[in-house]
């Protein structure tokens, strides 16, 4: 079964686009505005991670695992500037088969923090990720336990802690712990070879 989701989502104020080489520019800017506020979080990053080429190149990779299916990533902008990448969802690592699971990503402008934007914004992802045309049955995220104000974002969302990941991922220069909360879709529909 070819499983599908949309290139674009809009919400009140947002606009969810998919990688596409075009966005260089923009995503650029939006890591280079940020390298501070996501410095803790990143895993190691490249050196030419600041420079627009670089990111075209990832841009146009990615937007082949969009349409293989095999990773999901939406750009965020506002509706009334959208020329202004402000954060990032992405659903990653999508299994199919007996799984039909993905891990959640996702990270905001430091200047658009405390808006609700990335409640909106992955309110819409997991909507479209449940509808039949995605169909996915599990999506897991992995939150640093620190990192109170992403939990409490999950929380709302639904999702239910499963627990503790020791030294789960690298990043913020260390190996580090990670809460997995994990929401489940109440509607999934069994493909019709099962």
């Amino acid at each position: 079964m070819d499983y599908r989701a949309p290139r674009a989502i809009e919400t009140a104020r947002l606009r969810l686009v998919a990688s596409e080489p075009s966005l260089a520019d923009a995503v650029t800017d939006y890591f280079n505005r940020n390298r501070g506020h996501f410095a803790p979080w990143d895993p190691p990053l490249p050196v030419e991670h600041g420079q627009a080429a670089f990111h075209a190149t990832q841009l146009a990779e990615q937007s082949e695992h969009f349409d293989a299916g095999r990773a999901w990533g939406h750009w965020l902008t506002l509706l009334d500037a959208p020329a202004r990448v402000i954060g990032r969802v992405s659903l990653s690592n999508i299994v199919r088969g007996s799984f039909h699971s993905c891990n959640l990503g996702y990270a905001i402008d430091a200047l658009h923090q405390g808006r609700g934007l990335m409640h909106e914004a992955l309110a819409a992802v997991i909507a479209a990720a449940f509808a039949p045309d995605a169909n996915l049955h599990r999506i897991q995220a992995a939150v640093r336990p620190e990192n109170r104000r992403s939990m409490a974002l999950i929380g709302r969302l639904g999702f239910h802690d499963e627990g503790l990941a020791r030294d789960y991922l690298f990043n913020g220069g260390q190996w580090r712990d990670h809460r997995l909360f994990v929401r489940l879709n109440p509607a999934f529909v069994p493909p019709p070879d099962w």
